[in-house]
């Protein structure tokens, strides 16, 4: 199974194929707001920051950012694309942030962290950087709780392919916990509102930026789209259901500040 490489051509396709509605950044950013402080404004750290999907959003939010993304191309395409007087985009990635200790309220991880390599560093930078009472709130999939995809069925052994890439949702709390993180709810399920018609979907599905498309091989990429053509065009302006979204909330403890 071939890897994400996002220094290659994917990232002069990222944002396009990525590109969220302005309605479903509001549930993003009502979804992150009830987890963390409530004080404004916050620092925040947008770990794995990719071409700036959330890094501008956070910082109209909540207050500055640093996005840490270890791509070049991935950064200067948000250096271009998603400018703001707020946010800095840097070098680094979830084993090696560039930032002091307690130096962030929050850190954000949006389908990134199943790209970390040794999981445990990473969590450990993680615990390390955030101020006590710091929160993280990691987007992400789990093995035991994969999502029914509809577009995903018409892909041959797309389901494996997907589910492969990442761990069951203990494991990764077990990982988190390790490095002093506690659940702060733990897992929280986000609604998305329904504003996707099945074309809009497939014509960010055809320029193959997810992750589950790209490790796929190419014979089965192809069929999938072959396939989910013939049923969108029976009705592309059909409205996608609303989907229900993972998301993991993990907070380092205010008693932790003596130790770190």
């Amino acid at each position: 199974m071939s890897k994400t490489d996002y220094d290659g051509p994917i990232h002069h396709d990222y944002a396009r194929g990525r590109a969220l509605k302005a309605e479903q950044y509001a549930a993003w950013a009502d979804a992150f707001a009830q987890h963390l402080p409530r004080r404004r404004p916050l620092d925040g750290l947008d770990l794995g920051s990719g071409t700036g999907r959330f890094s501008p959003l956070l910082a109209d939010t909540f207050g500055p950012v640093v996005g840490v993304e270890p791509s070049a191309g991935m950064r200067e395409t948000a250096e271009r694309s998603s400018a703001h007087e707020d946010v800095r985009y840097v070098p680094g990635c979830a084993e090696e942030i560039p930032l002091e200790d307690d130096s962030v309220d929050y850190c954000l991880m949006f389908l990134a962290w199943h790209h970390v390599a040794d999981p445990e560093r990473g969590a450990a930078e993680i615990a390390r950087v955030l101020r006590p009472g710091g929160v993280l709130l990691c987007r992400a999939q789990f093995s035991d709780l994969m999502p029914d995809l509809w577009w995903l069925r018409h892909f041959p052994h797309g389901d494996e392919v997907d589910a492969a890439m990442y761990r069951p949702l203990s494991e990764e709390i077990d990982i988190f916990s390790g490095s002093g993180l506690v659940p702060s709810p733990g897992l929280v399920r986000v609604e998305m509102p329904p504003v996707e018609t099945k074309g809009d979907v497939f014509e960010r599905l055809r320029l193959r930026t997810l992750s589950t498309l790209v490790r796929m091989p190419e014979e089965d990429f192809a069929a999938g789209i072959a396939a989910l053509e013939v049923e969108v065009a029976k009705e592309p302006e059909a409205i996608v259901p609303p989907e229900t979204i993972t998301l993991l909330v993990m907070s380092k403890p205010e008693e932790t500040s003596a130790q770190s």
